[in-house]
């Protein structure tokens, strides 16, 4: 097959311990999954049934570990948001997933950052607008390697947290999602045919707040990896 322009380069994460990527189709983002955060952005943390945004594919800036990347503070806004987050690789295709079979379609995780810019997602809440312009922006999804789960198997609990120059700004623990791994794969799939290569960022704890450029971003998921970047 012959294209009129250049094919964009497929975007991809690397494995863990392997000289191998995970091919990026899509990104899911779980809003308000944790119910502190959940109050702390306004809302009722009761469990309504859990809801999504995307982010582009090529969003994603892939960091190594014990490595600092770095990531530009983006255009048009002036509140830019830290948000750390578990992170679900798909490997099995899938559609109406049973939650009792959820794990069978995940191939690895990781630790991502959801990069917000904050004063434009209001902005568009407050109209009832997509949140595109605040959410699916260039480099909105650092993210480490991705670990299979072959070597770490599938954590229901386990501390995440993130710091900003040292300073410890979020902490919870998966244990305190409002909907499981599991659930939130299988609701998910009802609405959208999930393929390998899907990644699900699973929503974060309270504590998210503003950073600038020069700060350093340290966040994890204990047991899956840790990602530090720098905003430049």
């Amino acid at each position: 097959m012959s294209y009129v322009i250049p094919p964009a380069l497929l975007p991809a994460v690397p494995v863990a311990g392997s000289p191998d990527s995970f091919p990026v189709r899509r990104i899911y983002c779980v809003g308000r999954n944790y119910a502190a955060h959940a109050r702390e952005m306004g809302s009722d943390p009761d469990r309504d049934p859990p809801f999504f945004f995307c982010k582009p594919a090529d969003a994603v800036v892939p960091v190594a570990q014990g490595v600092t990347g770095e990531v530009a503070y983006p255009p048009e806004t002036a509140n830019y948001h830290h948000e750390v987050e578990l992170v679900v690789a798909i490997g099995k295709r899938g559609r109406n997933i049973d939650v009792a079979e959820a794990n069978d379609h995940v191939w690895g995780y990781a630790t991502g950052f959801d990069m917000t810019r904050r004063d434009l997602q209001f902005a568009l809440r407050d109209k009832g607008r997509p949140w595109e312009l605040g959410k699916a922006f260039d480099q909105s999804a650092p993210i480490t390697p991705i670990v299979p789960a072959s070597h770490c198997g599938h954590p229901t609990r386990g501390k995440v947290w993130l710091a900003v120059n040292g300073m410890r700004k979020q902490e919870g623990d998966l244990a305190d999602l409002i909907w499981s791994i599991p659930e939130t794969i299988a609701h998910l799939s009802k609405y959208f045919e999930l393929f390998p290569g899907d990644l699900i960022f699973t929503g974060t704890p309270e504590g998210v707040g503003p950073v600038v450029r020069g700060d350093v971003l340290t966040g994890a998921v204990e047991g899956i990896s840790e990602l530090s970047i720098r905003i430049v």
